[in-house]
């Protein structure tokens, strides 16, 4: 599979010429899947499928649990042409690996040069990566080949460590962090400290990993609105996954995230496999385009969000998607009430008081789901403050969980688990 992987123009063209482009990619797809993939070799045979006549929505989709199980059914190449080998982080479950070839490592190139230059970024940029090139975390390596095809300098300084951070920024006239949104609290709470006005700084634009920065709405959530009551910065929102390979991201307008029509078919479905209407919540199931050591075809993410196909006032033309609202497996339902993380996020967020969290969804001895949440406070316990957290639980999602104070070493080993790279602020400990 070669492709010639330039400077994106598909997401300006309109939505018709898009799809066009897509059924040709999918056709394409469907025939090196028969030739080359064992699992979808399998599904097609045991579906009695017709490559030739289907169409995209009368396909199984795949799931999670089939990459588990089959992780290496799904490479397409010899062990010859894989050029790198990456991992999932294994939140809901068994870590799965993904292998790249020299080709998909272009394309993992091209796919964050994309996301740069929705942000509005340039070869004059400066860009600072605070998050992990290493354990085989899929995004630094994509961020890093991205901004270097995009002929920005880059400074890899790794998460953690706030002075250094600073210091780096201000020494290197950095324009530009890719950081998780959180770690940006830590940036200003240690600037405040130092003395430092935040406003001189030389940074004007963050791309957010990890953590959504939206509601359902696309309001600001209170997270971005604490950072930049202190910190004048434009946000700009991500999303993306090891599997897809490809990343979604907020241009200049924040009303909504950017798919690259070229790289990837989405689709929202419910529960049955049907699609859903825009603006409402549907699982983000995508079809890679252009991937060639372990494509994929129909894969439920688990993430759910809302879409439109309104065409942006950035003029782009292509699917926007909102923010992820939670994840299907971490959909909570407590005390007869549906109860989605990203809620309970955005009040733990708004508690200046509390400087770290984890919330853990556990099964009671009737089956029934429960929600405990350990909280670091900057001031140690108060039954003030814990009195006032219930109530704030109680007014906005009529529900109050378990809380229980914790000190921070102890929270940090729980939420990086046997060296994990990735700060965990939800566990499901449920079956």
């Amino acid at each position: 599979m070669k492709h010639n992987w330039g400077h994106p123009k598909h997401s300006f063209e309109p939505l018709t010429h898009q799809k066009a482009l897509q059924e040709q990619a999918f056709r394409e797809l469907l025939q090196y899947l028969d030739a080359y993939s064992p699992f979808y070799q399998k599904l097609f045979r045991s579906a009695d499928i017709d490559i030739h006549t289907v169409n995209l929505s009368e396909l199984p989709t795949t799931s999670k649990e089939d990459l588990q199980l089959n992780n290496w059914d799904f490479l397409c190449v010899g062990k010859d042409k894989i050029a790198e080998y990456t991992a999932t982080s294994g939140t809901l479950g068994t870590p799965v690996t993904i292998a790249l070839t020299a080709s998909d490592l272009e394309r993992l190139a091209y796919n964050e040069y994309c996301s740069f230059l929705t942000m509005g970024l340039s070869e004059a940029d400066t860009i600072q990566l605070l998050l992990t090139l290493d354990k085989q975390f899929m995004a630094g390596m994509a961020y890093y080949q991205g901004a270097s095809k995009l002929g920005a300098a880059v400074v890899r300084t790794g998460p953690g460590a706030p002075e250094m951070q600073l210091e780096v920024i201000k020494n290197l006239g950095v324009s530009t962090l890719v950081a998780v949104p959180s770690f940006l609290l830590k940036l200003i709470e240690t600037a405040k400290a130092q003395g430092i006005d935040l406003s001189t700084l030389p940074v004007k634009k963050v791309l957010a990993i990890g953590e959504s920065i939206y509601d359902s709405e696309w309001h600001k959530s209170i997270l971005h609105e604490r950072i930049c009551q202190d910190w004048p910065l434009a946000i700009h929102s991500t999303y993306a996954s090891t599997e897809m390979q490809t990343a979604f991201t907020a241009c200049n307008t924040e009303a909504g995230l950017h798919a690259n029509p070229e790289l990837i078919i989405v689709e929202f479905l419910d529960e049955a496999g049907n699609a859903v209407a825009e603006e409402e919540i549907g699982e983000v199931t995508i079809t890679t385009l252009g991937v060639e050591g372990m494509p994929l075809l129909r894969y439920r993410t688990g993430d759910l969000c809302k879409h439109t196909t309104t065409s942006c006032a950035c003029g782009r033309h292509s699917v926007r998607i909102g923010p992820v609202l939670g994840r299907k497996k971490q959909l909570i339902k407590y005390k007869g009430t549906s109860v989605y993380p990203s809620a309970i996020f955005e009040l733990l967020n708004k508690e200046t008081w509390i400087e770290n969290y984890l919330i853990g969804i556990h099964q009671n001895s009737e089956l029934q789901d429960e929600i405990r949440i350990q909280v670091v406070s900057k001031s140690g316990y108060s039954q003030e403050v814990l009195s006032a957290l219930k109530a704030t639980f109680r007014a906005h999602i009529r529900v109050v969980p378990e809380i229980e104070f914790i000190n921070a070493t102890a929270l940090l080993a729980l939420q990086f688990p046997n060296g994990s790279r990735k700060q965990l602020r939800i566990i499901d400990y449920r079956p």
